[in-house]
């Protein structure tokens, strides 16, 4: 027998909670496994030893702290380091734990293959496994992440009602959504569409650099045909230099532990894309809103989806450690439509460490302001039930 660590990283999301639970479940199912222990704020709690008991909490607690949002055992942007993995495995190694789960993104996969293979080398038994987690949907091997449903469903459902405001008072809006290098997320935006003349009109991704010129061409072509325009841009949008218009703004713009300019943290983009329409389009009611960090952590706007799947990907992760030595759980996509389904495996953790996916070519429209029928059935399943709306504007007038 053996003690066990769960831990969560990086940015939270609508349903990691649920692959917490998920671990803990499992977990406690195992005579291998003695105790359960939650590592407080990630890696940065864990070398200072601040643990939680798991198996003292009780079933209704589990219960609604799966459902709740962001990281219930708190999170870090730390990114270790060899030395600083080497004082997690140190930690380790005083308190007899032998099996690591680690809910994150690439850069929890990574901390995991560096404690799993410093492990290794000093021959002490010892299990590492990583589980999915990004509203991202930025990780290489699985077909999707836990937390990009959730966080869609409240793109989905916030353009929507965009959607309506602006045809109350038509104008143009901007909603500047996260996804620094991949625009899954904005890409759901598309979902709110039920009628042929609904928004978003227009959606940018950062796989594909705009100029300003073409970005206002594409505002003043919408509004000409639909006396409005609603607009999804992600976060990481770039101009065809390949500099993120983020950049282009302010030479000292903030930037995070590992460089990154900060983008969800301030609304500056979508200011300067209103600024832009105003003084080059000469239209007077332009409104912009940055959705920040909302997207992730929304309370009571779960994907039924997403929640099983993150709480499978935890049971899964505790089932692979008791056959493997480390990995990352993923998913392979069965079937689409009312046949969606999943399979779960194991990959091995170099496989995502470090690495990111981005939206595929044929998800992206001709344009590259828009998305296509293949995307939305790919993430129609993930993000699940939407409300129907109705707008009466367009019936003849008496």
């Amino acid at each position: 027998m053996a003690n066990a660590v769960v831990s969560q990283s990086g940015g939270p999301t609508g349903v990691i909670n649920a692959s917490l639970v998920g671990v803990i479940s499992e977990a406690c199912k195992h005579k291998e496994i003695e105790n359960v222990y939650g590592g407080v704020h990630a890696v940065a709690g864990i070398v200072a030893e601040k643990f939680i008991d798991l198996r003292q909490l009780s079933i209704k607690t589990l219960e609604t702290v799966s459902f709740s949002p962001s990281s219930a055992l708190g999170s870090s942007r730390d990114k270790p380091d060899a030395q600083y993995c080497q004082r997690v495995l140190d930690v380790f190694k005083k308190r007899d734990i032998k099996y690591f789960y680690y809910i994150g993104g690439n850069d929890s996969a990574n901390t995991c293959y560096l404690i799993n293979e410093m492990a290794m080398k000093t021959g002490y038994n010892f299990k590492a496994f990583h589980i999915p987690k990004t509203v991202d949907n930025d990780l290489l091997v699985t077909d999707h992440c836990p937390g990009f449903g959730t966080a869609g469903k409240f793109v989905a459902c916030a353009l929507m009602g965009d959607d309506l405001d602006n045809r109350a008072l038509p104008g143009v809006k901007i909603d500047v959504i996260m996804g620094r290098h991949a625009g899954f997320l904005t890409g759901a935006a598309v979902l709110a569409k039920q009628r042929d003349d609904d928004g978003p009109h227009l959606i940018y991704l950062p796989e594909r650099p705009v100029s300003m010129d073409k970005f206002l061409g594409d505002v003043d072509a919408c509004c000409e045909k639909h006396g409005r325009c609603v607009i999804a841009v992600s976060e990481g949008i770039g101009d065809t230099d390949g500099v993120t218009w983020a950049e282009k703004m302010t030479e000292d713009a903030e930037r995070d532990a590992h460089g990154n300019v900060q983008l969800s943290g301030t609304g500056a983009l979508a200011d300067f894309l209103s600024g832009q329409i105003k003084s080059n389009l000469k239209i007077k009611r332009v409104r912009a809103d940055t959705f920040g960090y909302l997207q992730r952590s929304f309370a009571g706007l779960q994907s039924e989806t997403d929640v099983e799947e993150a709480a499978e990907c935890g049971r899964q992760a505790v089932r692979m450690s008791l056959k493997y030595d480390n990995g990352s759980v993923a998913m392979k996509r069965i079937g689409n439509g009312e046949n969606y389904g999943v399979e779960y495996f194991r990959t091995d953790l170099a496989n995502v460490a470090e690495h990111t996916k981005s939206v595929p070519d044929e998800f992206i429209n001709a344009d590259g302001n828009g998305m296509t029928e293949a995307f939305i059935e790919y993430a129609r399943p993930l993000v699940g039930k939407l409300p129907q709306t109705e707008f009466l504007g367009n019936l003849p007038t008496i």
